[in-house]
Protein backbone atom coordinates (compact mmCIF):
# COMPACT_ATOMS: atom_id res chain seq x y z
CA UNK A 1 0.00 0.00 0.00
CA UNK A 2 3.07 2.60 0.75
CA UNK A 3 4.64 1.70 -2.53
CA UNK A 4 1.39 2.41 -4.61
CA UNK A 5 1.45 6.25 -2.54
CA UNK A 6 4.76 6.74 -3.34
CA UNK A 7 4.77 5.58 -6.95
CA UNK A 8 1.43 7.40 -7.77
CA UNK A 9 2.61 10.78 -6.85
CA UNK A 10 6.19 10.18 -8.97
CA UNK A 11 4.64 8.85 -12.09
CA UNK A 12 2.59 12.11 -11.52
CA UNK A 13 5.85 14.44 -11.48
CA UNK A 14 7.18 12.35 -14.56
CA UNK A 15 4.24 12.90 -16.73
CA UNK A 16 4.49 16.42 -15.67
CA UNK A 17 7.99 16.77 -16.68
CA UNK A 18 7.93 15.48 -19.54
CA UNK A 19 4.92 17.30 -20.78
CA UNK A 20 6.60 20.39 -20.45
CA UNK A 21 7.57 22.17 -23.88
CA UNK A 22 11.03 22.43 -24.83
CA UNK A 23 12.34 25.26 -27.31
CA UNK A 24 13.66 23.51 -30.01
CA UNK A 25 15.78 25.16 -32.11
CA UNK A 26 16.89 24.38 -36.12
CA UNK A 27 20.40 22.85 -35.75
CA UNK A 28 20.98 23.02 -39.69
CA UNK A 29 20.06 25.19 -42.93
CA UNK A 30 20.47 25.13 -46.41
CA UNK A 31 20.36 28.32 -48.86
CA UNK A 32 20.20 29.11 -52.14
CA UNK A 33 21.12 32.71 -53.01
CA UNK A 34 22.36 34.97 -56.41
CA UNK A 35 25.87 36.66 -56.81
CA UNK A 36 27.40 39.56 -57.78
CA UNK A 37 31.10 40.27 -57.54
CA UNK A 38 33.47 42.29 -59.35
CA UNK A 39 35.57 40.00 -61.89
CA UNK A 40 34.13 38.31 -64.80
CA UNK A 41 32.04 36.26 -64.56
CA UNK A 42 30.06 38.87 -62.65
CA UNK A 43 27.06 37.05 -61.76
CA UNK A 44 26.49 33.41 -60.85
CA UNK A 45 24.78 31.22 -58.07
CA UNK A 46 25.30 29.52 -54.80
CA UNK A 47 24.28 27.03 -52.34
CA UNK A 48 25.26 26.92 -48.50
CA UNK A 49 24.79 23.99 -45.81
CA UNK A 50 25.20 26.03 -42.52
CA UNK A 51 24.89 23.59 -38.72
CA UNK A 52 25.22 25.77 -35.38
CA UNK A 53 27.08 24.26 -33.06
CA UNK A 54 26.66 25.75 -29.13
CA UNK A 55 23.12 25.94 -29.34
CA UNK A 56 22.84 26.97 -25.48
CA UNK A 57 24.41 30.10 -25.40
CA UNK A 58 21.42 32.52 -25.37
CA UNK A 59 22.04 34.98 -27.82
CA UNK A 60 24.94 34.38 -29.49
CA UNK A 61 24.40 31.96 -32.55
CA UNK A 62 27.96 29.87 -33.86
CA UNK A 63 28.32 27.31 -36.33
CA UNK A 64 29.93 26.00 -39.72
CA UNK A 65 29.10 26.55 -43.35
CA UNK A 66 29.79 24.90 -46.25
CA UNK A 67 29.36 27.05 -49.58
CA UNK A 68 29.78 26.28 -53.39
CA UNK A 69 29.17 29.20 -56.11
CA UNK A 70 29.19 28.81 -59.82
CA UNK A 71 29.57 31.62 -62.32
CA UNK A 72 29.54 31.21 -66.18
CA UNK A 73 30.01 33.74 -69.02
CA UNK A 74 30.04 33.39 -72.73
CA UNK A 75 30.91 36.13 -74.89
CA UNK A 76 30.80 36.17 -78.91
CA UNK A 77 32.59 39.07 -81.00
CA UNK A 78 33.02 39.58 -84.86
CA UNK A 79 36.16 40.04 -86.20
CA UNK A 80 36.49 43.17 -88.88
CA UNK A 81 38.22 40.15 -90.83
CA UNK A 82 35.26 38.24 -91.20
CA UNK A 83 35.78 35.76 -88.29
CA UNK A 84 34.05 35.36 -84.96
CA UNK A 85 35.86 35.17 -82.03
CA UNK A 86 33.61 32.53 -78.82
CA UNK A 87 34.88 32.37 -75.49
CA UNK A 88 33.45 30.55 -72.37
CA UNK A 89 34.28 31.32 -68.79
CA UNK A 90 32.73 28.96 -65.90
CA UNK A 91 34.12 29.65 -62.64
CA UNK A 92 33.06 27.64 -59.31
CA UNK A 93 34.44 27.59 -55.96
CA UNK A 94 33.61 25.99 -52.82
CA UNK A 95 34.41 26.39 -48.91
CA UNK A 96 34.29 26.05 -45.20
CA UNK A 97 34.33 28.71 -42.87
CA UNK A 98 33.50 29.25 -39.20
CA UNK A 99 30.33 31.65 -38.13
CA UNK A 100 29.34 33.80 -35.69
CA UNK A 101 26.69 36.28 -35.08
CA UNK A 102 23.69 37.83 -32.31
CA UNK A 103 19.83 37.17 -32.17
CA UNK A 104 18.32 40.51 -32.02
CA UNK A 105 14.61 40.02 -32.72
CA UNK A 106 13.87 39.71 -36.22
CA UNK A 107 17.58 40.43 -37.44
CA UNK A 108 20.37 38.13 -37.07
CA UNK A 109 23.92 40.29 -37.81
CA UNK A 110 26.91 37.57 -38.19
CA UNK A 111 30.76 37.44 -39.31
CA UNK A 112 32.65 34.28 -40.11
CA UNK A 113 35.77 34.11 -41.55
CA UNK A 114 36.72 30.51 -44.05
CA UNK A 115 38.90 28.96 -46.31
CA UNK A 116 38.20 27.87 -49.93
CA UNK A 117 39.17 26.46 -53.41
CA UNK A 118 38.49 28.84 -56.53
CA UNK A 119 38.56 27.11 -59.85
CA UNK A 120 38.08 28.66 -63.47
CA UNK A 121 37.77 26.71 -67.06
CA UNK A 122 38.29 29.17 -69.77
CA UNK A 123 37.98 27.84 -73.49
CA UNK A 124 38.52 30.14 -76.85
CA UNK A 125 36.64 28.65 -79.86
CA UNK A 126 38.30 30.26 -83.04
CA UNK A 127 40.22 28.97 -86.34
CA UNK A 128 42.77 31.26 -85.97
CA UNK A 129 43.78 30.93 -81.97
CA UNK A 130 41.93 28.40 -79.84
CA UNK A 131 42.98 27.37 -76.19
CA UNK A 132 41.69 26.32 -73.20
CA UNK A 133 42.55 26.33 -69.68
CA UNK A 134 41.84 25.96 -66.12
CA UNK A 135 43.23 27.63 -63.04
CA UNK A 136 42.80 26.79 -59.21
CA UNK A 137 43.57 28.45 -56.45
CA UNK A 138 43.29 28.87 -52.45
CA UNK A 139 41.90 31.75 -50.62
CA UNK A 140 40.98 33.04 -47.57
CA UNK A 141 37.58 34.59 -47.48
CA UNK A 142 35.84 36.78 -44.75
CA UNK A 143 32.25 38.33 -44.90
CA UNK A 144 29.72 39.94 -42.91
CA UNK A 145 25.86 39.70 -43.36
CA UNK A 146 22.56 39.47 -41.35
CA UNK A 147 19.51 37.08 -41.58
CA UNK A 148 15.88 38.45 -41.38
CA UNK A 149 13.62 35.68 -39.80
CA UNK A 150 9.89 37.08 -40.52
CA UNK A 151 9.24 33.35 -39.97
CA UNK A 152 11.36 30.92 -38.23
CA UNK A 153 12.31 28.52 -40.79
CA UNK A 154 12.69 30.96 -43.75
CA UNK A 155 15.44 33.16 -43.27
CA UNK A 156 16.08 36.24 -46.13
CA UNK A 157 20.00 37.06 -46.57
CA UNK A 158 22.18 39.98 -47.91
CA UNK A 159 25.91 38.85 -47.01
CA UNK A 160 28.99 40.73 -48.35
CA UNK A 161 32.03 38.56 -48.83
CA UNK A 162 35.91 39.24 -49.37
CA UNK A 163 38.28 36.52 -50.44
CA UNK A 164 42.00 37.06 -50.99
CA UNK A 165 44.81 34.54 -52.48
CA UNK A 166 47.48 36.32 -50.58
CA UNK A 167 48.66 35.26 -47.46
CA UNK A 168 46.37 35.62 -44.20
CA UNK A 169 48.90 38.29 -42.38
CA UNK A 170 48.98 40.23 -45.60
CA UNK A 171 44.74 39.77 -46.10
CA UNK A 172 44.10 43.13 -44.21
CA UNK A 173 46.48 45.23 -46.53
CA UNK A 174 44.62 43.73 -49.07
CA UNK A 175 40.98 44.26 -48.60
CA UNK A 176 40.74 46.88 -51.31
CA UNK A 177 42.32 44.39 -54.35
CA UNK A 178 40.02 41.81 -53.26
CA UNK A 179 37.64 40.11 -55.20
CA UNK A 180 34.61 41.34 -53.34
CA UNK A 181 30.41 40.20 -54.05
CA UNK A 182 27.55 40.79 -53.22
CA UNK A 183 24.91 37.61 -52.16
CA UNK A 184 21.97 38.22 -51.26
CA UNK A 185 19.69 34.27 -50.86
CA UNK A 186 17.28 32.36 -48.69
CA UNK A 187 17.82 30.34 -46.14
CA UNK A 188 15.50 26.85 -45.06
CA UNK A 189 16.14 25.84 -41.23
CA UNK A 190 15.44 22.65 -40.31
Amino acid sequence: MKLKKLTYPLVLIALLFFSIPNNVLAQWSIGASYEIRDKAPKNGFGVRLERDILQKLPVVNLGLRAHFSYFSESNSVSLNGGGTYDSEIKNYDYGLAAVGGVSVGLIAPYVGLGLGSDNADFNVKNTSWPGEGSESNLYWNGFVGAKVSPIPVIKPFVEYRISSTKKFKDLKNNVKTSGGRLIFGVSLAF
